[in-house]
């Protein structure tokens, strides 16, 4: 199984940045794409972004596009969340998945693998 270690969570104002990482280490069983989920309170996990390690190939949810870019260390096999022009509703617990066993990365049920989840916070 794949064991996924996040950072980079935190408080920001309205309008501010931060970058999340995921580092992945241990054996897949999937497709080697990861993504990023998020939830918030009192709602359901939702789809954020996802790319794969190897090809540079990003896919966004509707929310996330053009505030949010996600990129991929291969070295590293670690993945990265640049999220920008946060807003209040960006507000959530932040998940990195990984270890892809289905055709669509939108579905969290897909992923065998999760992160620990890294809060944001986004004050107005």
């Amino acid at each position: 199984q794949v064991r996924l270690v996040e950072s980079g969570g935190g408080l920001v104002q309205t309008g501010g940045s931060l970058r999340l990482s995921c580092a992945a280490s241990g054996r897949t069983f999937g497709r080697d794409t990861m993504a990023w989920f998020r939830q918030a309170p009192g709602k359901e996990r939702e789809f954020v972004a996802a790319i794969s390690l190897s090809y540079d190939s990003p896919y966004y949810a509707d929310t996330a596009k053009g505030r949010f870019t996600i990129a991929r260390d291969q070295s590293k096999n670690t993945v990265y969340l640049q999220m920008n022009s946060l807003k209040p509703e960006d507000t959530a617990v932040y998940y990195c998945a990984a270890d892809l066993v289905r055709d669509s990365v939108v579905f969290g049920e897909g992923y065998k693998s999760w992160g620990q989840g890294t809060q944001v916070t986004v004050s107005s």
